[in-house]
């Protein structure tokens, strides 16, 4: 069977590897180099570059006709690597001339309002709304875009083709829409488009930001708008054109043929996902064609933190697993018998390459043929080639000419983290990950389970250092989260771009197939965010070069290390079970080891940054927790550590985002029995997202009055303000903020939100004054700016005062008055951003006893 199966059609043979071709990887590193230096470079550094390369290398190519043997290739190699940096840096010259020349760079130097017609080179993206003090950042659309006719500052009309970004502040709240778009002549817009994530963003935004959202590369638009300067040299990008919009996009002509089609599939995607649970709902498009609208901040977190953001963005292991279904499973590349689909139907190898080619096509078209798409589809293809044929080492200098001819073609590439990461990863899976899975089969592990561990631990290591630099962050969870995901990948991908394909063909087909993607997808999630929410699941690392240098060390010596201890089963038994306690930090043990949290705490402030999160002891493994900080990650992290799996309430003390955008945090895995909240309902957005938060998860909201008291076993509060209707409207959110004094263990603590001088003056003078003074614990004010009620703070006289506020905060919190003010008066001062969380229970002789986490 195997004799006769080698002679079939699609049948191939492996051939015996011989040694590593490096000839041109040389070259290759270079242009790499040179393409990284030269697109800021100066035209006339670039020009005496290249001339001198092309003299160095004529003259070495002369001097090698003489000689024969290693020498004559030895300058062949350099010959080919100056010519190299030659072209690299011509290209470079010309790709960064583009964004010097035309009017674009002097009108953004001149911060001019300019009305520009403008074509889409990708597809419009929501920024991700981030906390900015007390509130989230506005709606906004980003787009990569090209100036195609520019006018205004008193210029006339210039033709152009210079790069900008567009930033869309689309229906923002407060927007006044007088520097909106002004159609010109022919000018159109597009109502009713559909936006990739389903409705606009949260923040209440209208639908004018969904019509910007489902505009499709090539579209051309007329807009008016401000051009900025980009934020460094470093860009791609001219310019920021800040367009200002409430009535939509106005199109001058529509979007190409092949991206209205493309466009299509991925809405018909994108509608037939829409039935399913939320994580399953917004990883499958991020799956299969990059789109990420749906991504939840607290989803990209988590993928962030577990290093599986490779999933969901568009990499080459989405061509190689589509690939493999035509040519045959990885598992089989040494094997003369291939069972692809292409095979076994007896389609001949020319025809599957034609086949594989046209896949491949409709792959970058699908998903868009910008940078990343091709760098993908490349070192995807570099990938299933090899497993393939069962060459690795022959593919080292085919991933050498893939990186020379994309750094050529785009030079931009060579300053892409993203590009440095993909190189590496496929490097690894080309020559570390062969050597580690026969060494780990060679000590028995089964061969699937040693291929997966070796393609997972070698892309690990090579990429660990450049993702520490950018995240200043190190995963200890990344490698078995990777592997836990991997059987999951291939069957949501295939499925996925099986519902791309039949969606617009086959509607109930498709949401078939999309209930059954969703299993997978769901479970790649739920590995993503139970490995983010481990305690100890990442280490805080220098985010330098420095510091991507020194783990490179430490990982070099772990991997030496690690081929000894796995000739001692028992001790790496042992290693791997303190790797588990040191990540999962169960509570017990880490109090025994760390003294966090201590014993007989009743109340714990959170070091969530610039926010607040306090959490009251309620019983075992209980607490009910006031404000939810601005991070859900660090608030979810810090109910971890503390213990805490059931909270009977969540006190929000007002709407601000630095206490209210971490409630999901808070909610992740928890009972969480009811959501209290002030009844000064502004902000608006954050107000919608507290109720969508609740409603998904099933949990009643109540408003908090003044005079309301409850107990929890031991632990008894009251709230004190706001006072009930009828009351006099409040200034803002932070004097309608929830205030309570607790009462358990014999400590009496007041907790005042962000309460400023009008409502604290007003609560020194209501019925609930008596209740205030002299406290054991003051949770201070607004994060201890200056603007504190003094004759409060001397009634008050706490023994301990407790700030929260962020490192380096840009607001100067907490304010030295504030601080000198309260230690005048008795109270010993600590804040978590130097002192990280804190924890408050009774000591011996009456005294306080304040742990630092």
């Amino acid at each position: 069977m195997h004799a006769a199966s080698g002679k079939r059609l699609g049948a191939a043979h492996p051939r015996q590897e011989g040694p590593v071709d490096l000839r041109l990887v040389p070259p290759a590193l270079a242009a790499w180099a040179t393409a990284a230096l030269t697109t800021v470079a100066p035209p006339g550094r670039v020009v005496g570059l290249v001339t001198v390369c092309l003299l160095l290398a004529g003259a070495l190519l002369i001097a090698g006709r003489r000689q024969a043997g290693r020498a004559r290739r030895g300058r062949a190699t350099a010959a080919a690597s100056l010519l190299c940096v030659a072209a690299a840096a011509a290209s470079a010259g010309l790709h960064g001339a583009d964004l010097r020349r035309g009017p674009v760079p002097e009108l953004a130097r001149e911060y001019a309002t300019v009305t520009a017609e403008v074509e889409l080179t990708s597809d419009p993206r929501p920024a991700r709304p981030r906390v900015r003090g007390d509130r989230m950042t506005p709606d906004a659309v980003l787009i990569d875009a090209e100036v195609r006719r520019v006018e205004g500052a008193g210029r006339t009309a210039v033709v152009t083709r210079t790069p900008v970004l567009m930033l869309v502040n689309a229906g923002s709240r407060g927007s006044t829409g007088r520097a909106g778009n002004q159609a010109g002549p022919g000018a159109r817009t597009v109502p009713g488009h559909r936006a990739p994530g389903g409705a606009w963003a949260s923040g209440g935004g209208t639908t004018s930001g969904a019509s910007w959202l489902g505009l499709l590369p090539s579209t051309r638009l007329r807009v008016t708008g401000r051009l900025v300067p980009p934020l460094s040299d470093g860009d791609r990008i001219a310019a920021v054109l800040r367009v200002r919009d409430r009535a939509g996009p106005p199109v001058v002509r529509e979007a190409s043929g092949a991206q209205r089609l493309a466009g299509r599939l991925r809405a018909g995607l994108r509608t037939a996902t829409d039935g399913l649970p939320a994580d399953a709902r917004a990883l499958l498009p991020g799956l299969v064609v990059g789109d990420t609208s749906r991504i939840t901040p607290a989803l990209d977190e988590a993928f962030k933190a577990t290093d599986l953001t490779h999933t969901l963005a568009v990499s080459g292991s989405n061509l190689t697993i589509v690939l493999a279904l035509l040519l045959g499973p990885p598992g089989l590349a040494q094997h003369v018998e291939r069972r692809g689909l292409a095979p076994r139907l007896g389609v001949p190898l020319r025809a599957t390459a034609l086949l594989g080619g046209a896949l491949t096509l409709g792959f970058v078209v699908v998903c868009r043929p910008d940078p990343s798409v091709l760098r993908a589809a490349a070192c995807g293809a570099i990938v299933l080639l090899a497993l393939a044929t069962g060459r690795r080492r022959s593919l080292i200098p085919a991933l050498a000419a893939a990186v020379l001819l994309l750094v050529l073609y785009d030079p931009w590439l060579a300053r892409s983290y993203g590009f440095l990461l993909s190189v590496l990863a496929t490097g690894a899976l080309l020559t570390l990950a062969p050597r580690w899975s026969a060494a780990l089969r060679r000590r028995r592990v089964p061969p699937g389970l040693a291929e997966a561990l070796a393609a997972a631990a070698a892309a690990q290591a090579v990429c660990a250092p450049v993702v520490a630099m950018l995240s200043a962050r190190v995963s200890l969870v990344a490698v078995p989260c990777n592997l836990l995901v991997e059987f999951a990948l291939a069957p949501a991908t295939v499925l996925g771009f099986a519902v791309l394909v039949t969606a617009p063909v086959a509607p109930p087909v498709a949401e078939a197939l999309a209930w059954c993607a969703s299993w997978p997808a769901g479970w790649i999630a739920a590995v993503a965010r139970a490995g983010a929410a481990l305690p100890g699941g990442g280490v805080d690392w220098p985010g330098s070069w420095g510091g991507a240098f020194l783990l490179a060390l430490v990982t070099g010596g772990l991997v030496l290390l690690g081929r000894r201890l796995t000739r001692h089963p028992w001790l790496c038994a042992v290693c791997g079970l303190l790797l588990l306690l040191a990540v999962v930090r169960p509570p017990p043990l880490t109090r025994v080891l760390t003294g966090w949290p201590p014993p007989g705490w009743r109340l714990a402030m959170c070091d969530v940054g610039q926010g607040d999160a306090t959490v009251l002891a309620a019983g075992d493994g209980a607490g009910v927790v006031v404000d939810a900080g601005p991070d859900p990650v660090l608030a979810d992290r810090c109910l971890r550590e503390l213990g805490i799996t059931r909270v009977p309430l969540v006190v929000l003390t007002h709407f601000h985002a630095d206490h209210v955008a971490g409630l999901p945090g808070v909610l992740r895995g928890r009972a969480v029995g009811a959501i209290q909240t002030t009844g000064f309902e502004e902000p608006a957005d954050q107000v919608e997202f507290v109720r969508k938060e609740a409603q998904a998860r099933g949990v009643p909201l109540a408003r908090a009055v003044a005079g309301e008291r409850r107990r929890l076993g031991a632990l008894d509060w009251e709230v004190l303000w706001p006072p009930p209707d009828p009351a006099p409207r409040p200034e803002g959110p932070n004097d309608a903020s929830v205030t309570l004094l607790v009462r358990v263990g014999g400590l009496r603590m007041l907790l005042l939100g962000d309460l400023e001088p009008p409502a604290q003056q007003a609560l020194s003078r209501s019925a609930a004054a008596p209740l205030v003074r002299n406290v054991d614990v003051l949770k201070v004010a607004h994060h201890g700016s200056a603007y504190q009620d003094p004759e409060l703070i001397r009634a008050v006289a706490p023994r301990v005062a407790l700030i929260s506020c962020g490192a380096d905060n840009p607001y100067g919190h907490p304010a030295p008055s504030t601080v000198a003010a309260l230690r005048a008066g008795g109270a010993r001062v600590l804040r978590t951003d130097r002192d990280g969380a804190l924890a408050v229970g009774p000591g011996t002789d009456g005294e306080l006893r304040v742990t630092r986490g």
